[in-house]
């Protein structure tokens, strides 16, 4: 039906940057919105922001100013831009979205498969 599939991630050390993306495949009508959340290991989890389909965006606290979404409408592809990241950014970071999936408003709830990120010296 619709797939999130993601790419990006990996280790950096404290004050890099990483960009993860996610794309959106399948039968789509329109996307409500797109974004991202993490699982820290500590099991703990945190919506990191999203963005609607309108553009607006919201961030966690913890991450304002240091990470970014945005959206590549035609490409149904969301980005997260990671900067100046902290051991304590380090957590497995997964998309998600709500989707229209017709023209009568059936909506589509998913997450993608998910991706580490370690941020570490």
């Amino acid at each position: 039906q619709v797939q999130l599939v993601q790419s990006g991630g990996g280790l950096v050390e404290p004050g890099g940057s990483l960009r993860l993306s996610c794309a959106a495949s399948g039968s789509i009508f329109s996307i409500n919105w797109m974004g991202w959340y993490r699982q820290t290991p500590e099991n703990e989890r945190e919506e990191v922001g999203r963005v609607t389909g309108a553009g607006a965006t919201t961030y966690a606290d913890s991450v304002k100013g240091r990470f970014t979404i945005t959206t590549d409408i035609s490409q149904k592809t969301v980005f997260l831009q990671m900067n100046s990241l902290k051991p304590e950014d380090t957590a497995v970071y997964h998309c998600y979205a709500q989707i229209t999936i017709d023209s009568f408003g059936s909506k589509w709830h998913g997450w993608g498969q998910g991706t580490q990120v370690t941020v570490s010296s």
